[in-house]
């Protein structure tokens, strides 16, 4: 067996958050289908650290949130302006895909 000595790549691509069970609204998914994006893609992005469109303050406190283990919180910018969260739970339990407005 063959292992890589280049783990700089790899890791870019390892999650950075445990995202435990995912669940999203309805209104989540209804606004995800009706622009054509898969809901996956938002989570492997949250998953990954990317944090979407939170402003710095916010950014800051997820990758604190990571250590710490804090709630962590992405906002994702939709064509027409809507936005749609992904929120994981302070114990990873879980991470909700939802709308601003059912917060």
């Amino acid at each position: 067996m063959h292992e890589s000595t280049n783990t700089a790549g790899a890791q870019a691509k390892q999650p950075r958050v445990e995202l435990g069970k995912v669940v999203a609204t309805p209104g989540a998914l209804r606004l995800l289908e009706a622009h054509g994006l898969n809901p996956l893609e938002l989570l492997a992005r949250h998953g990954q650290g990317d944090w979407g469109d939170v402003c710095p303050e916010d950014a800051r406190a997820n990758d604190q949130g990571l250590v710490d283990g804090d709630r962590l919180l992405s906002a994702y910018a939709l064509p027409g302006g809507e936005r749609v969260w992904v929120l994981t739970e302070c114990d990873r339990s879980a991470t909700t895909i939802l709308l601003p407005g059912e917060y």
